[in-house]
């Protein structure tokens, strides 16, 4: 999977921010605006596929098949919970590619919870 994020984002300074790689992928609802109607839908599926279809398996994975917990995963349960399955899926693939994005670009490594690094 890394690999091919790397290779879909290719030059990573083109995104300004880190939000907006998960939009690159198709990451985020369609959106249906008519008048006073506004109905979102489902992912948009633009971008690359194949990087957007391994994302959304690694998500699922990590809501599945680890024991591990991170800040990742009980971000996207409390989706689940309020959401369903499949959106909250969706919401942490995006969140991973941000992520990745992010770490890529300050060339620091995953921390498992979200307390702040000491500098030593």
């Amino acid at each position: 999977m890394a690999l091919a994020y790397r290779t879909a984002v290719d030059v990573p300074t083109r995104f300004t921010k880190s939000k907006g790689v998960g939009a690159a992928f198709g990451l985020i609802p369609t959106q249906y605006q008519s008048g006073e109607t506004d109905r979102k839908g489902r992912i948009s599926k633009r971008g690359d596929e194949a990087t957007r279809v391994l994302l959304y398996e690694a998500a699922q994975v990590m809501l599945t098949r680890t024991t591990k917990w991170n800040w990742l995963k009980v971000w996207a349960m409390q989706i689940a919970k309020r959401s369903g399955f499949k959106r909250a899926v969706v919401a942490l693939a995006r969140r991973l590619a941000v992520v990745l994005h992010r770490m890529w670009v300050d060339g620091t490594d995953f921390r498992w919870t979200r307390d702040p690094v000491a500098a030593s």
